[in-house]
């Protein structure tokens, strides 16, 4: 059985894309990425929500609880699915810059994330993709597992519970989410 796929991303920032305070992801990449390096490989997914890392001081806004990692078995509970619309590498700072309106990273993470370089990304370079985020009906939940830890973007879990998909709800509305499409695509040229 294949699995599902999903991006892990810190709790808070999980937490702004549910409550479409947050619509792009940005990211550069971790160690466990592969020679090539960080990649928007998969067009939807589910979301992830991890501690790995965060720390009140790289976002604006939210509220970043510091618990340690998950553990093996502890109850991982996914309530959001997203679809990256596009997804592209940007190397102007300043259309990157411009992107704060919609996301809740702080300016100097974003800025550390852009100015990094390894596994296969230059400095002066980061993803985007702009996102349509889902509300699952009813929460899914498994155990976690060793193999989903590390510094890695992508996941394969177990599969879903049936009719998620169908009973799924976007958290923006087709018209709110048509007009932030236009906002942001305007500054991925």
């Amino acid at each position: 059985m294949p699995g599902s796929i999903a991006f892990k991303e810190w709790q808070v920032v999980c937490d702004a894309l549910a409550g479409g305070r947050q619509s792009i992801l940005l990211r550069k990449g971790g160690i466990h990425e592969g020679r090539q390096g960080f990649s928007f490989a998969h067009e939807v997914f589910f979301l992830f929500p991890t501690r790995f890392h965060a720390e009140a001081n790289q976002v604006r806004e939210g509220e970043v609880k510091v618990m340690p990692e998950w553990q093996p078995g502890d109850a991982i509970r996914i309530t959001h699915h997203a679809e990256a619309l596009w997804a592209v590498t940007l190397t102007d700072w300043q259309k990157v810059a411009a992107l704060a309106p919609w996301h809740i990273y702080s300016e100097e993470t974003v800025r550390d994330r852009f100015d990094w370089e390894g596994k296969g990304m230059a400095s002066g370079s980061i993803h985007v993709a702009l996102v349509r985020v889902r509300e699952l009906a009813e929460p899914w939940k498994f155990p976690y597992e060793a193999g989903f830890g590390g510094c890695r973007s992508w996941l394969t879990l177990p599969e879903p519970h049936a009719g998620w998909r169908e009973s799924a709800k976007p958290v923006l509305d087709d018209e709110a989410f048509a007009t932030l499409d236009r906002e942001v695509s305007a500054l991925r040229a």
